[in-house]
C-alpha cells in the first residue's frame, strides 16, 4: 500500500496552520491553484515558512477572516479556478 502524509485535521486556531495540518491539499487532484484560508474572526498573520512550503508545491495562499474567505473561495470557483478553502468558524 501506498503511504501518505498524516493529516492533522485539528485546526482550531490559526497557530494551529502548520505544512502538516496543510498537507491534504497537495493531494488534491486535480492540484489546485489556490488555497484560501480563512482565520475566524480576524485576518491572521501565518508562519512565512508555511506560505513558503505552500508556494514551493506551486500552490497560492490567500489568508483573510473566515467570512470574506468564504466569499473569495466562491468567486474563484465561479471563475471556473481551481480552488480549495480552508476555514476556522469565526
Amino acid at each position: 500500500p501506498r503511504s501518505v502524509p498524516s493529516v492533522c485535521p485539528q485546526v482550531g486556531s490559526y497557530r494551529d496552520i502548520s505544512h502538516e495540518s496543510l498537507s491534504l491539499f497537495w493531494l488534491l487532484a486535480p492540484q489546485i491553484e489556490i488555497l484560501v484560508l480563512g482565520t475566524g474572526d480576524r485576518v491572521e498573520r501565518l508562519h512565512p515558512a508555511v506560505l513558503k512550503q505552500m508556494r514551493e508545491c506551486g500552490i497560492a495562499v490567500e489568508v483573510q477572516d473566515t467570512p470574506n474567505a468564504c466569499a473569495t473561495f466562491n468567486f474563484l470557483t465561479s471563475e471556473n479556478r481551481v480552488a480549495a478553502a480552508g476555514l476556522i468558524p469565526p
